[in-house]
Order: C-alpha cells, then sequence, then structure tokens
C-alpha cells in the first residue's frame, strides 16, 4: 500500500470508528508508529483529523483539543506510575527546592515524596498543592495567579511574574506533546507562557512524559528539547525517538 493509499484509509478508519490510538492504527496496517505518525500529521496538516493524546479522532469531534485533568489522569495510568516512581530519584538533596507543574503524571510524583525529605515546594498546580498541604516535610508554597477550570492550575501575569524572580533546583515539568525537532508544546498559550517560566527557573529540569506524548505537536511551543536535562518516560518509546532526543541533549530515564 502507498503512502497515499494508506492515509486515505486512515482518515476513513477514524471517521468510521471514532478515536484510534497510535499503535492501532500501526497494527491495522502492518506499520512503524513512527510512519504512523507522520501518516497524522500529513492527514491533521489537511484537516482530515485531529491529533491527541497518544493518537487521533475525527475532526469534527472536539470542540477542545485540550483534555480537563480528570480525564487525562484516568489515561495510561500504570505508565504515569512507573514515571513518577522513577522520577523521585532526581529530586534535590534533602532541603532543596523544586518547582511541580500541573499534570496527571506530576502529580503522582507529589504523593511519592519521600516523608523523610525534607524540600521547599512550589506549584501552580491546585491539586497538587492540595495534595502536599500539611505534609510536615514540605514547605508548600502555592504561585499567584488566575485558575484554569481546564487544568486547575494558575496562569497569567501574577504567575509568570512570579516565577521569573525565582530559581529552584529541580524544576519537575509536564508536556501535552514532545518532539526532537519542535520540541514541547501544549494548547494553551497562557499554560505554555507559564511552562515557559517554570522551565527558565530551574536549574536543572526534568520532564515526565508517557510514551502517548511523542511525536505530537500541539500549539504552542515552550521549550526546546535543548532546554531539558532529563526526560523520565516508558519503555515504548520508540529506540529512534529515543536517539533523537538524545542527540539533542536529553538525558533519557526509562521507567
Amino acid at each position: 500500500m502507498y503512502a497515499e493509499e494508506r492515509q486515505q484509509a486512515i482518515a476513513r478508519l477514524v471517521t468510521e470508528r471514532g478515536r484510534m490510538s497510535v499503535n492501532q492504527l500501526a497494527r491495522e496496517y502492518a506499520v512503524t508508529t513512527e510512519t504512523v505518525r507522520r501518516d497524522l500529521s500529513s492527514l491533521e496538516r489537511i484537516g482530515l483529523v485531529r491529533r491527541v493524546h497518544g493518537g487521533v479522532v475525527p475532526p469534527s469531534s472536539l470542540s477542545l483539543i485540550e483534555s480537563g485533568i480528570r480525564e487525562r489522569d484516568q489515561v495510561n495510568t500504570e505508565r504515569k506510575e512507573r514515571i513518577a516512581r522513577a522520577a523521585v530519584a532526581q529530586l534535590p538533596p534533602s532541603g532543596g527546592t523544586v518547582l511541580i507543574d500541573a499534570g496527571s503524571t506530576t502529580a503522582r510524583l507529589a504523593t511519592l515524596l519521600p516523608s523523610d525529605h525534607a524540600l521547599t515546594v512550589f506549584t501552580h498546580a491546585v491539586p497538587i498543592a492540595s495534595r502536599l498541604a500539611g505534609l510536615r516535610q514540605i514547605d508548600l508554597r502555592l504561585l499567584p495567579g488566575r485558575v484554569r477550570r481546564t487544568t486547575q492550575a494558575a496562569v497569567g501575569a501574577d504567575t509568570v511574574s512570579f516565577l521569573s524572580d525565582l530559581r529552584v533546583d529541580v524544576s519537575f515539568i509536564g508536556t501535552n506533546g514532545l518532539t526532537a525537532e519542535h520540541g514541547l508544546t501544549t494548547p494553551d498559550a497562557d499554560e505554555a507562557a507559564v511552562k515557559r517560566a517554570l522551565v527558565a527557573s530551574g536549574s536543572r529540569v526534568v520532564v515526565l512524559a508517557d510514551s502517548s506524548k511523542f511525536g505530537i505537536e500541539t500549539a504552542v511551543r515552550f521549550a526546546s528539547a535543548a532546554e531539558v536535562d532529563v526526560l523520565v518516560t516508558d519503555d515504548e518509546v520508540s529506540s529512534a525517538d529515543r536517539r533523537a532526543l538524545a542527540r539533542a541533549g536529553m538525558e533519557i530515564v526509562v521507567a
């Protein structure tokens, strides 16, 4: 099957079935996931599909490409748990400072912070702050700003301004999309501005991203691959993706 024929078939299948994952499409057409991602990029450019976390949907099925925090928390849960556990090893020494970005995987990291490891934690995420409030080993600092309903995270000029004066040992960052060429992306411009400031505030930047985020480029880039020190991900990431990101300067930790 030629690429054009396969892409037409994919567009028809997605229209018939609704949401399809990259892995499902790769099995359906006996091609690699990298080939599927290239096909989906081509189809999205001409408006035949819309890419979402780990897959694709018909263009008419989404009024908003960004899913809410509750929806995301129920997707790829086992992978996210492994990633969060592996990310604990990236914490600074006891007494250090960290920033924790909003997101379902970063929220899991927050629940795994060791009880004997004192940290000052800055976050703009209300769910993360609620999990950490009252923990004796955590000195919690909640960032100012307007709270978005979709992500339950503070955004806006006040949030970015606060971060511009902040320097922490490690920033733990989530992302909606990740490619070696285009970097890290998110659908919302206000979220992107805060994430950009979170990255700039960290002496080390650690990204937590499961394999469903790879090959996806959403609307707004907030960091290049070269700005990330460590990527913690799962073992379903292809070797080609790992090599490309390593060439960009990332240390890859596979959970």
